[in-house]
């Protein structure tokens, strides 16, 4: 079943900006693609077959009634980290868009990045690539992955190791926090599903959905 192709904004036709672009459209989506540098569109808009806005999109003209009220997701995707914070609350606050998601470019500037400024998805590539090492190599660490909902919740990631204490009990023996929740848990390169059922073993890499105020009971939980 595939999903309902949804009218998608995306600022900034850098090389980010057109591989978001080109990928969405390969999905069936509705694309909008706002450049201010005429040039650039003119250099690279066979590279995308999407609709093409000329202009800045941190200027209440070019992000008009005509495209952005039909928008369901608005994407920041410029260079600039004080652009895409303009064209996100500009998103929010004058067009209503659903869902914006906007890029980090300077990681000093993510706590910036968040409802105050309309963003309801904030990507930082920097925190993402040190995520991810350290998820290759650390053991018994909750690692944060990707922030949800303005940060109020986290995807975070923990490897088992060998006598912690949820090795050798079931997902519903754990002492979990209420606001935390195993979604899933990767063994020897297949993912499962959890149950209440599921046992956990050292090695497995298990993905929780959890508040920041709960990641300490869940580290206890998983790992202490």
């Amino acid at each position: 079943m595939t999903s309902k192709p949804i009218r998608i904004a995306i600022a900034g036709a850098g090389k980010v900006g057109r591989y978001v672009a080109g990928d969405l459209r390969k999905k069936g989506h509705e694309v909008v693609l706002i450049e201010q540098n005429k040039d650039k569109i003119a250099s690279v808009r066979d590279e995308v077959d999407v609709s093409w806005i000329a202009g800045d999109a941190c200027e209440l003209h070019t992000l008009d009634a005509s495209v952005l009220s039909s928008c369901d997701v608005m994407v920041a995707a410029t260079g600039d980290d004080e652009d895409n914070l303009v064209i996100s609350l500009l998103a929010k606050q004058e067009f209503a868009v659903p869902r914006v998601v906007a890029r980090v470019n300077y990681p000093h500037n993510q706590w910036l990045f968040n409802e105050t400024w309309g963003i309801d998805v904030s990507v930082s590539t920097p925190h993402l690539l040190t995520a991810l090492v350290e998820e290759a190599v650390s053991v018994g660490d909750v690692i944060q992955l990707l922030q949800l909902e303005q940060g109020k919740v986290s995807l975070v990631e923990i490897t088992l190791a060998e006598g912690s204490p949820a090795e050798g009990k079931t997902i519903g023996e754990l002492a979990l926090p209420p606001d935390g929740t195993i979604v899933a848990v990767v063994r020897e390169r297949h993912v499962i599903s959890p149950t209440p059922d599921t046992p956990l073993h050292a090695g497995d890499e298990v993905l929780a959905l959890v508040t920041p105020d709960a990641e300490a009971d869940l580290q206890r939980a998983l790992a202490d």
